[in-house]
């Protein structure tokens, strides 16, 4: 249950601070990267 409360809370704080399009597609490319990173 805490990690679905913190999936819920990172993403209101993601959708929080993407209000265009562009700011959108940065923040998809960033958690992209970050998984990327993981898998290595």
């Amino acid at each position: 249950m805490n990690k679905s409360l913190a999936a819920l809370l990172a993403l209101a704080f993601v959708l929080a601070g993407c209000n265009t399009v562009k700011g959108m597609g940065q923040d998809v490319q960033r958690a992209g990267s970050a998984i990327e990173r993981a898998a290595k």
